[in-house]
Formats: C-alpha cells, structure tokens, sequence
C-alpha cells in the first residue's frame, strides 16, 4: 500500500520518525540506525512497511533498502515479528547484521533488547541456510580475488561475499562491487561496507 514516504521530518523520538508529506505526518517506527540519519526539519524519505493484523495498522520505514530487506528476512523466521526485527537493527545494521548471520555471530544478536538466545540461534540458523554451500563455492571459484584471500588463510572476502548475498545482491554484483579493493587487508565489515558505497551508487 505505502512504497515509501518522502517529506520533512518532524518527529524523532525512541524508535519513531514521524515524516510530514503535504500536511499530512507518517508515524514510522525505525531502527536507531534509521533515526541517526535523520534531522528534524530535513527532507527524508524513507522505503515503508505495513504491518497490518487485526486491530494493528502500523508502518515501519527505513533509510534504505538494504534495512528494509533484512527486515523483512527477519519476519520469515518463526517467532520474529517486526518490533523484534526493529530492534535488532537498532543494534546491527544491515552489513553486520549479514555478517553475524554468515558467522554464527548469535551473540551480536543478543545484544537487542527483547531478543534471547533461543530467537537469535533460530535467525542465524535460518538466514544462514538460505546461503547454501554451492553458492559461496561458486562464489570463491569466480573471483581471483575470493581466491587469493581464501589461499592465504583469510576467509573475510568469502564472508563479504555471502553476506552481500544475504543483504539480497546476486553473487555477480558482490564480486563485482569488490573490483578494486585490496580485500585481503581488510576485515569482512569493512569490505561489506566499501561494497555497497558502490553498490547503492550504481
């Protein structure tokens, strides 16, 4: 029903941004990674979710797609509702957020109000088997630079790579994005987070 919302912003409190559009105020529940980037008085525009059920009508909005589709990956997990998935991208972006995932890092999870050790195995467990084996196979045997790293003992571009999977970019976009970066110096968060300065360019 709502794409997005593109306004002035009004409003920001706790988990909440509020985007006046021709009159009228949007009340977007957001992330604390959305909210940060936004200024009372500045013009914003942020991708919605609806959650509608019963008697519930409420939006969701965030600063870009890459939040938007981890949020939405978070609900397909059983017992994951939107203030969950809220609440751990307050705490973990959306490139460590695919990070964790990739690593078994369920203790980044953890770290979000409300979300214990039994939902972060559960949100690990699940996001990290839609990455098969196959996949990140293909992906160190399609990149010299994959190659090169995983050699050499350093798998933090294979991770980068099947994290970038995760966040929703095919393989050759991730492989792509990483043309040019000296991958084998750095960690798996910032090859990630240099990937998609790129990729949101394109």
């Amino acid at each position: 029903m709502f794409y997005y919302v593109d306004g002035t912003v009004t409003v920001l409190e706790q988990g909440l941004a509020v985007i006046d559009c021709g009159g009228v105020g949007y009340a977007c529940h957001a992330s604390q990674n959305t909210i940060g980037k936004l200024k009372i008085g500045a013009h914003a525009r942020l991708l919605t979710y609806l959650n509608v059920r019963e008697d519930i009508f409420e939006l969701y909005g965030f600063i870009d797609e890459e939040e938007q589709s981890c949020f939405k990956m978070m609900l397909g997990v059983s017992g994951v509702g939107p203030k969950a998935a809220l609440s751990i991208l307050s705490v973990a972006p959306p490139d460590r957020l695919a990070l964790s995932i990739i690593t078994g890092d369920e203790k980044m999870l953890m770290q979000a109000p409300g979300i214990g050790k039994k939902i972060a195995q559960r949100i690990v467990l699940e996001l990290r088997d839609k990455m098969s084996k196959e996949q990140l196979e293909t992906a160190s045997a399609a990149s010299p630079t994959v190659v090169a790293a995983v050699a050499s003992g350093v798998n933090h571009t294979q991770e980068a790579v099947a994290a970038l999977m995760v966040l929703g970019y095919s393989q050759a976009e991730a492989l792509h994005a990483m043309e040019g970066l000296d991958a084998a110096g750095m960690e798996a968060e910032e090859i990630i987070r240099q990937c998609l300065k790129k990729l949101v360019k394109q």
